[in-house]
């Protein structure tokens, strides 16, 4: 049997025991696509991540307990931070992956994830299923290719938002984010897709790609702080430059 090295980071934290954990495995080529996704089943982590080399820089791909995912954030971290600290890559980081190409560098202890911007799409209406979910905190929704986001009135609704699951899984193929301005930060958040077997998400980069611009306009400044209020939790420094999101951790 192939031996493979498997790394586990946890990423947008500098504490042991928080942030969001994804692991990480180099490859010289891709495995097999059910071998990735048994690994990803057998890790039962947010994300694992399968990276190699190709002529510009490196081809990235993110297997959920469940199946494959477009984007991913916290699991890019994770990939930039073993190609750094364990590979001895230096340099600036280029990720080809399905949404575009994706750039990190790193400044000191930190990294900086350039995304491309998905700025929010309207939705005319709630449907009836978000008003059973979030009750009466919700104030406004909007999406994006993945995701519905629903603003809530402020955070103490998100700290004591309660999710139902099985409703929140009915969304398939869309996860849920539920944001509102914070009270120490910019703006707060949490994740929930139970359909890819992630009941909630402790920290995620790519929800911050629509974030951003959202709060970006809403508040009138393109540097944001940010947290992702899970029970782990997690801090992003953003910035929106232009069709560009920043995001440091």
């Amino acid at each position: 049997m192939q031996q493979l090295t498997m790394y586990q980071v946890d990423a947008f934290t500098s504490e042991l025991f928080s942030g969001n954990p994804a692991a990480v495995l180099v490859l010289d080529d891709w495995l097999p696509v059910e071998v990735m996704q048994a690994i990803a089943s057998e890790n039962n982590l947010a994300e694992t991540a399968f990276v190699k080399r190709n002529s510009n820089g490196w081809d990235l791909r993110w297997f959920t307990p469940v199946h494959e995912v477009n984007f991913c954030g916290h699991a890019t971290l994770a990939t930039s931070h073993v190609l750094a600290n364990e590979l001895g890559i230096k340099g600036e980081l280029t990720f080809e992956m399905k949404v575009g190409a994706l750039r990190v560098n790193r400044n000191n202890s930190a990294y900086q994830l350039d995304f491309p911007s998905f700025p929010p799409e309207p939705m005319n209406e709630i449907p009836p299923l978000l008003n059973d979910i979030t009750g009466s905190d919700h104030v406004s929704g909007f999406r994006n290719f993945e995701n519905i986001f629903v603003v809530l009135r402020n955070e103490q609704a998100i700290r004591e938002f309660i999710p139902d699951l099985p409703k929140i899984a009915q969304l398939d193929p869309f996860g849920l984010v539920i944001t509102a301005k914070g009270d120490e930060h910019d703006f707060v958040s949490r994740y929930f897709v139970p359909h890819a077997g992630i009941p909630e998400d402790p920290v995620t980069g790519s929800i911050h790609a629509t974030l951003v611009p959202y709060w970006a306009e809403k508040l009138g400044k393109t540097r944001l702080s940010a947290f992702q209020r899970s029970k782990r939790g997690g801090h992003l420094l953003c910035e929106l430059a232009g069709d560009r999101v920043l995001i440091t951790g």
